[in-house]
C-alpha cells in the first residue's frame, strides 16, 4: 500500500526500459471524480498507448467488452458500485487483467480484501504523479515477468523446433527459400492470418517466429501451441483458461494462451488435430476477437495474430468432415508453403554449418569440420526427416562420431567428434542431456541413469 510518503523517490521513466513499458501500455482509469479522471489520463496519456476513462463500474465494464486493457486503475469509493465490489465480480467473471485499486480511505481489512481478490496494488489518496507512475511500471513489470516466467517454464515440456526457430532465422540460400523469405517480408507488418505448410521438420515454427520477429508485434510474446500434443478434454482450458471450479481439478482459475499472447502471436501448430467442437469455438474467436473461459458467462476482447501450421492436407480433411470449411477457410487467408529438404539441397551447407556452430556452443566443444566431400553425401540424402533430422543427425555426431550405416544418414569422421577420452565423450554427453531437460538436474539424472548427486559432483567436477 503506498500513501503520500515516499513520492519524492527516483521519478519513473528514468530507464528506456520503464518508458517502453508505458509506451505500449493500454490503461483504463475508472474514477467519478471528473477532475481525478481528467489528472490522471492527462499524465499516462502522452507516455501510453492508449487510455480510455470511466465514470463508473457500468461504464468500465461495456468498455472492457469492446477492447483489451493491460492495466485497469479503479477508485473504491464510487457512487453505484464501489470497486472492490466490481473487482470481485470482475474475478468471478474471469477477468484476468490487472487492477490497481484507489481509495483515499482504507482500512487494513479493505486493503487485504484487495489483494485477496488479485489487485495489484493499492493506492491511498493523495498521491503525486512520481508516485502513480512508479506504481503503474511497477504492475507493469510484474506482469511482463509472470507471463515471461509461463512461458519459458511452459517451454522447458514443449519444445520449439530446434535450432534457428529461437531467434526466428531463416538459414538458406536456395530459391525456393528466397521465396518463403519474401512472403514473410510482405506479410509480417500486416495483422493477417496465416497458414504455413508444409512436412513435419520443413521450419514452419521457424518461420512463424521470424512473422511475428519482423512484425509491429515483436515486442510482445509470442506463444506456440503444439495442438496436437495437448489431451482433447484439455485443450479449450489450455487456449480460453478457466474459473475456479469449472471442472474438477480446477481448484483455481487460470489464464489461457490466448491472454499470455496478448498483443502478440500464437502460433497453432498441426492446427487440423483440433476436436471439431473446439474449431467451433476458435472460428468464433477469429471473427470476433474474444475469448470465453471455461466456466464463464463473459467473454474477454483479446488482440492476438494467429498464424496456423499444418504437415497435413486439411482440404482432404475437411472433405472427410474432419475439418470446418469455414475455419479452413478463415485460417488460410495466406498459405506460404515450406518445401522439404530435399527439394532446397542449396540450403543444407549452411544448415549444417549454422547447426555445427549453434550445438558446438551450447556443448562447449570446439566446431567439427565440415569438407566438401561430406556435404556432398549431405546433398545426396533424401532427408524424410528434413531440417529437423540434419540438426539431430549433427547433435548426435558431435556427441558420439557415429559412423553411416546403409539405412542411415550419413554422417562424418569418428575423428571430428568431441574428443578422444571417455571424459569427454562423457561431459558433452551429460550436457546434451542437461540441454534437452532445460536444465532439469533430477530429470537429466533419470536419463542418464545416475543419482543426483553424482550427477551433481560431475557438474562440479567440470564446472557446469
Amino acid at each position: 500500500m503506498h500513501g503520500s510518503e515516499g513520492a519524492s523517490r527516483a521519478k519513473p521513466g528514468d530507464s528506456s526500459h520503464d518508458t517502453q513499458l508505458l509506451a505500449n501500455a493500454s490503461i483504463l482509469v475508472v474514477d467519478d471524480e471528473a477532475g481525478m479522471r481528467n489528472f490522471m489520463c492527462r499524465l499516462l496519456a502522452s507516455r501510453c498507448k492508449h487510455v480510455a476513462e470511466a465514470e463508473s463500474a457500468d461504464m468500465a465494464a461495456r468498455l472492457l467488452e469492446t477492447e483489451p486493457f493491460d492495466l485497469l486503475l479503479l477508485d473504491n469509493i464510487m457512487e453505484g458500485k464501489h470497486g472492490l465490489d466490481w473487482l470481485q465480480d470482475l474475478r468471478a467473471s474471469g477477468y484476468f487483467g490487472e487492477v490497481i485499486l484507489i481509495s483515499a480511505f482504507a482500512d487494513l481489512d479493505t486493503v487485504i480484501q484487495a489483494m485477496r481478490e488479485g489487485a495489484a496494488d493499492f493506492i491511498l489518496k493523495p498521491f503525486r504523479a512520481n508516485q502513480m507512475l512508479n506504481a503503474v511500471t511497477r504492475c507493469l513489470d510484474r506482469a511482463r515477468l509472470r507471463r515471461e516466467n509461463f512461458l519459458l517454464r511452459r517451454q522447458l515440456h514443449i519444445l520449439p523446433e530446434a535450432g534457428a526457430s529461437q531467434i526466428g532465422q531463416l538459414i538458406g540460400r536456395s530459391r525456393a527459400l528466397s521465396l518463403v523469405r519474401d512472403m514473410v517480408e510482405r506479410l509480417a507488418p500486416l495483422p493477417t492470418t496465416v497458414l504455413l505448410t508444409g512436412e513435419s521438420g520443413t521450419g514452419k515454427e521457424v518461420t512463424a517466429r521470424a512473422l511475428h520477429m519482423r512484425s509491429p508485434r515483436a515486442d510482445k510474446p509470442f506463444v506456440p501451441v503444439n495442438c496436437a500434443a495437448i489431451p482433447a478434454e484439455m485443450i479449450e482450458s489450455e487456449l480460453f483458461g478457466h474459473l475456479k471450479g469449472a471442472f474438477t481439478g480446477a481448484a483455481t482459475s487460470r489464464e489461457g494462451l490466448f491472454f499470455y499472447a496478448q498483443g502478440g502471436t500464437l502460433f497453432l501448430d498441426e492446427v487440423g488435430e483440433l476436436p471439431l467442437p473446439l474449431q467451433a469455438k476458435l472460428l468464433r474467436v477469429l471473427e470476433d476477437k474474444r475469448v470465453r473461459p471455461v466456466g464463464s458467462e463473459r467473454e474477454v476482447p483479446v488482440d492476438v495474430r494467429i498464424i496456423a501450421a499444418t504437415n497435413s492436407d486439411l482440404e482432404q480433411a475437411a472433405a472427410s468432415g474432419q475439418m470446418r470449411r469455414d475455419l479452413l477457410y478463415r485460417l488460410n487467408v495466406v498459405n506460404i508453403h515450406l518445401p522439404p529438404l530435399r527439394e532446397r539441397t542449396a540450403d543444407i551447407a549452411p544448415l549444417a554449418r549454422h547447426f555445427i556452430s549453434e550445438i558446438s556452443q551450447q556443448l562447449g566443444v570446439a566446431p567439427m569440420a565440415l569438407e566438401d566431400a561430406r556435404i556432398a553425401e549431405l546433398e545426396r540424402y533424401e532427408w524424410p526427416g528434413n531440417i529437423r533430422e540434419l540438426r539431430n543427425l549433427i547433435e548426435r555426431t558431435i556427441i558420439l562420431g557415429d559412423r553411416p550405416h546403409s539405412s542411415t544418414p550419413p554422417a562424418f569422421a569418428a575423428s571430428t567428434a568431441v574428443g578422444e577420452t571417455l571424459e569427454e565423450v562423457e561431459r558433452a554427453h551429460m550436457l546434451h542431456i542437461l540441454h534437452s531437460v532445460g536444465g532439469n538436474r533430477a530429470e537429466a539424472a533419470r536419463r542418464l541413469g545416475v543419482s543426483r548427486k553424482t550427477l551433481d559432483r560431475k557438474c562440479a567436477a567440470w564446472n557446469v
